[in-house]
């Protein structure tokens, strides 16, 4: 006969309560004092017992799983320097909670829309992380009336009733703008990302506000989509103007990488004859040759934060706040040099 596992009425009994109360001490419910609660919780501990996600949920009226929606190639998402460490991230919270995320990829040109919708009506998340805001962004307004909750990774330039998780894009990119005119570079380009996107836009601005603060307009601006392929044309581009820049500012690490190849193979020596920089100081920015100087974010500890304020929202926490991370800065390494070195 197969042996059986603890039960909650076996929990109960341990901690000389009812199964009542164990359940309103394991969802989280008021009503039960603190010494009564945690003897159940190390009843239910020294049982090894847990409730599963499905019995919780229906007791509860909650899926125990927060939402994601990539609009994303899936062939180029594994390649992403932002989304593994941000779930990497919000794993970290929601593992202990015995929460799941579901991911959503959805290639663009599907309809993004019935993803979250189909979020909600079939009850399968709490709550969703969005990502990738843009302009004008129409997903805030669908996920109020949905009634679903949300937090927006970075602030959006509209009305939001969403707490919001920012990092802060711009010191970083104004330190390496100052960075390259230290080094005595005053024709430097820009290869941007889509300008539908608010983080995209916001590297663009800092990008030349900082070139307008010493007195300099940009060698050249290219609106990219944030991927190496994206990056090798719009370096082959810049690189044949009749005068080329000196330097070049990624609004990515992966088309700065792909960037610097392309640079390579035009005949040029980075960063003898061409600085470059990038942003997100990916995995393998300290390993390419020469190492890229870039912009260190922290997705791993955005991730964090995005979770634990999306679970304060969720457990109905009243005004939670927006949460400013620590904003990005600056790491030097061998792709940029003085120009005079040229």
């Amino acid at each position: 006969m197969t042996k059986k596992g603890p039960t909650i009425a076996d929990v109960a009994t341990r901690a000389g309560v009812s199964k009542g109360a164990v359940s309103f001490a394991l969802n989280g419910r008021p009503g039960l004092a603190q010494a009564t609660v945690d003897r159940i919780l190390a009843a239910a501990d020294e049982l090894g017992w847990r409730p599963s996600n499905r019995a919780r949920s229906l007791s509860v009226s909650k899926a125990f799983a927060l939402g994601l929606v990539i609009t994303r190639d899936p062939a180029v998402l594994s390649s992403d320097p932002f989304f593994p460490a941000f779930i990497g991230g919000v794993e970290s919270v929601l593992a202990p909670r015995g929460q799941a995320l579901v991911l959503q990829v959805v290639s663009p040109g599907e309809d993004e829309e019935a993803g979250y919708r189909r979020l909600a009506r079939d009850g399968r998340v709490d709550g969703v992380f969005l990502s990738d805001l843009r302009h004008d962004d129409p997903r805030i307004d669908l996920l109020t009336s949905l009634g679903l909750p949300a937090v927006t990774l970075n602030r959006p330039d509209g009305p939001s009733p969403f707490p919001a998780v920012c990092l802060d894009d711009r010191p970083g990119t104004i330190a390496v703008v100052q960075h390259l005119l230290e080094l005595g570079h005053r024709r430097i380009a820009h290869v941007a990302g889509p300008q539908t996107f608010v983080h995209a836009t916001a590297r663009a601005d800092a990008f030349v506000s900082a070139l307008a603060e010493a007195g300099l307009q940009p060698a050249a601006i290219e609106v990219s989509d944030f991927t190496a392929v994206g990056g090798i044309e719009a370096t082959k581009r810049l690189v044949a103007l009749p005068k080329p820049p000196t330097a070049i500012v990624y609004a990515n690490d992966r088309m700065a990488i792909a960037g610097l190849g392309a640079a390579q193979q035009a005949g040029l020596t980075v960063p003898d004859d061409l600085s470059v920089a990038g942003f997100d100081d990916s995995e393998l920015a300290e390993f390419v040759h020469p190492g890229l100087t870039t912009v260190r974010a922290d997705p791993y500890r955005f991730g964090e934060a995005a979770a634990q304020t999306l679970n304060q929202l969720i457990d109905g926490d009243s005004g939670v706040p927006d949460v400013e991370l620590p904003p990005a800065r600056l790491i030097i390494r061998r792709s940029t040099a003085h120009l005079e070195d040229s």
